[in-house]
Parts: C-alpha cells; structure tokens; sequence
C-alpha cells in the first residue's frame, strides 16, 4: 500500500484554515536525547508521561523515529484538543519541574514544536485499532495556491475511501507553518506488518476507475502545479512503554 500512497501524495498541502473551535489538533515535540544517557532519558519521559499525562485530552504518546534524518529521536504527540484547551494544559510546578529535572537534562539542544490540525473529511477511521507503526509523509505546497488543492484532495479521499476502505489514515495541516520549512500537510498512515510497506495498491487506475479514464494524469499535472514536492518520509514506532496513553485508537474519537 506504501507505494500507492506514496504516488498519491507526491504533493503538500496548505493549511485549509478556518478560525472556530469546531476543529483540534495535535501539539507534536520532536525530542533527540543525548546517546550517552538514553537510558535515563527514557526513564524520566516514561514516569512523566504515566504521572501527568496519563488521560483525557492532555494525554501523550511517544514514538521512536525510524527512518529520515530524524532517526533516533523521539516524538512526543498530546491531543488532539482544541487550542482553547491548550491555557489549561498541565503547568503546576510539580509539573514543570518534573520535566525540568528529569527529561531535559537528557536531551540535545535541537528540537522542534509543531501543532497539526487534523481533518476528519479527508481521513479515514474505518475500525477501532491498536497503534503500532506510522508512516508519517509530510508536503510542501506553492504560495497562493492551497484554494486549489481542496477539490483535489477531495478526490483523492473519495478514492481510497472507495477503493481502499479498510485502509487507515488521517490528514493534518500544520497551523503554523512558514514559507521556508515546507510543512505544509501530514499524511499519517497506520499499519501493523512491513509487508504493507511494499504492497502496490494500483492507486492511479483505482483512481481512474473512480473518476473516469484519464483522471489520473490530469491529477498529477494540475498537482505539479500546485506543490513543491514531498518535504519528508519518516516511520515511526509507537512505544507504549514510554507514553503516558495506551494504543488504543478507537474509530468514533476521529470522526
């Protein structure tokens, strides 16, 4: 299936923002703890995880990176909650002086702090499931052109909910990205085994099959010009041990 997607999505995506609370996000911390101390690191993330953010909207999990420049680094990910929900996040001193003395002390000064809205209309949640392994591809998109991208991405999710239904996967548009980072839009897809790693799913003639002979190509040259490309393509290994929330996904919270 990885293949599929990965034709799919030779593309970014500009935010498609619209100022309410109708819709939540994800705060995402990509953390790299010194090599000598990953020991102590992992220990101290994993019992502030358990103690602060163990449920509700500020609970956490965390993923060991696997692939891409970033391997070897961790991703912390709370949410998804609204922004509003984000003044009453968990601040108390114990609270902050956990992390202050028994993470930070662990980590590398490079780090990075990313909020994701996240859009049920163009995603699928099929079924509830245990989280284990994602494939994380981000997109950057050209200036002045995300009003273009919508119908198309609408076309694109009409396809795999038709002709891929059990496959899982969400779509996220980062809320504050800049003209340099070129981060833009996360396609996030959820499998269990490799082997759906190399799985061709034939999505250019599903896609044809769904929006008539042709479509596809059409696709990919109005996409051309509209995107600059795939920014990064990272795996990323859900490690229970050090979240503070449990794998369990279930299908009716994303919808």
């Amino acid at each position: 299936m990885k293949n599929a997607i990965l034709t799919l999505f030779l593309i970014p995506f500009l935010a498609l923002s619209q100022n309410n609370e109708g819709y939540t996000i994800l705060e995402n911390g990509m953390i790299t703890p010194d090599p000598a101390k990953i020991t102590e690191f992992e220990s101290g993330l994993a019992a502030h995880n358990k103690t602060y953010h163990g449920e509700g909207l500020y609970g956490a999990r965390v993923y060991w990176i696997a692939s891409g420049k970033n391997t070897g680094s961790y991703m912390w990910v709370m949410g998804p909650l609204p922004w509003s929900e984000l003044d009453k996040r968990p601040a108390q001193k114990e609270h902050d002086n956990d992390w202050t003395n028994n993470v930070m002390p662990y980590v590398l000064p490079q780090g990075e702090q990313t909020y994701w809205k996240f859009h049920p209309n163009l995603s699928n949640y099929p079924k509830d499931f245990t989280i284990k392994n994602i494939l994380v591809d981000i997109y950057d998109v050209k200036r002045f052109k995300g009003s273009k991208l919508l119908p198309m991405l609408k076309k694109i999710h009409k396809t795999m909910v038709e002709k891929f239904p059990e496959e899982t996967f969400g779509m996220y548009t980062n809320e504050l990205s800049s003209m340099t980072d070129g981060k833009d839009l996360a396609y996030v897809s959820f499998f269990e085994n490799s082997s759906w790693m190399g799985i061709d799913g034939k999505f250019s003639e599903k896609f044809d099959e769904t929006h008539g002979a042709g479509s596809f190509e059409k696709f990919l040259e109005d996409w051309e010009d509209i995107t600059h490309g795939k920014y990064s393509s990272e795996i990323w290994i859900y490690r229970e041990d050090l979240s503070g929330l449990s794998g369990e996904l279930k299908a009716m919270a994303r919808q």
